[in-house]
């Protein structure tokens, strides 16, 4: 099954402000940018020229993640903050894992909206969906996912660079609280996140030149603060660490090194 909850028609793409999904996706190498997100995305990189590494670090942690979740016997995905389709997406990962996976996709960007339709694509035995929905408005999200997912069996939330665009900590903590609450024991949840941790200042000021010019604007967040997020929930070995130390693929080159982008995947007990 594929499907689109509630699909409406997509508003009108400004291309004259530069946007969080479409920046990645320069950065990711893909083709669904303008201008204006090029120029943001080079300005940034100036700043901080491992950007180009760190979105492409935070990619393969997801798909680490999600085979780890289906190794782990996690057949439903809550995927929040999709971004752009590109290589190795959610569903691909987990579906070859486990064909009958379902998979619904949440993000409020019309560009992602458009591609969400034509490239979110399932095999047989499971199911994707995609909810054109705002992540400060969790029971909304909840609803429209609960025609895909079942609520009474695990589910894997993954929020993947997206909530450091909730400014509020009280907020960004409720969100991720609501979502724990509807899912049962067993679920997962995973997180990406910015912090200046390795860069310091350079990454501070990358965020200060996104904030400038960019949208949705964002906030780092260090260790401590992302480890409250799993404050209800058994933290996965390594635990709170750069994308690049959560179980890397072995090679003969030794540890990466580690990014401003920390990340971790909890269990509700």
């Amino acid at each position: 099954m594929t499907g689109a909850s509630e699909f409406r028609p997509a508003a009108e793409i400004d291309t004259t402000v530069s946007h969080s999904a479409r920046i990645w996706d320069y950065w990711l190498g893909g083709k669904e940018n303008y201008p204006v997100d090029r120029e943001l995305g080079d300005q940034i990189e100036k700043v901080l020229p491992d950007i180009v590494t760190q979105a492409r670090a935070d990619r393969a942690f997801l798909s680490r993640a999600v085979r780890f979740l289906g190794e782990a016997g996690i057949r439903q995905y809550l995927d929040i903050g999709t971004g752009l389709p590109t290589v190795d997406n959610t569903h691909t990962v987990a579906q070859r894992v486990a064909p009958e996976s379902r998979i619904v996709y949440v993000d409020n960007d019309p560009l992602v909206l458009t591609h969400a339709r034509a490239l979110l694509t399932s095999t047989p035995e499971g199911a994707t969906d995609y909810l054109d929905a705002d992540m400060h408005d969790p029971d909304t999200i909840l609803e429209g996912a609960a025609a895909t997912l079942d609520f009474g069996r695990p589910v894997a939330i993954t929020m993947l660079g997206v909530l450091w665009h909730v400014m509020d900590d009280a907020e960004a903590q409720s969100i991720v609280d609501r979502l724990l609450d509807e899912v049962p024991a067993g679920s997962y949840l995973a997180i990406a996140h910015p912090t200046i941790e390795v860069t310091g200042e350079r990454m501070a000021e990358a965020i200060r030149q996104w904030n400038r010019f960019g949208k949705p604007p964002g906030k780092h967040r260090g260790p401590a603060e992302l480890a409250r997020f799993f404050d209800r929930l058994e933290l996965v070995e390594p635990g709170i660490v750069s994308c690049t130390l959560w179980r890397p693929e072995a090679t003969p080159f030794g540890e990466p090194e580690p990014i401003d982008q920390f990340c971790g995947v909890g269990r509700k007990p």
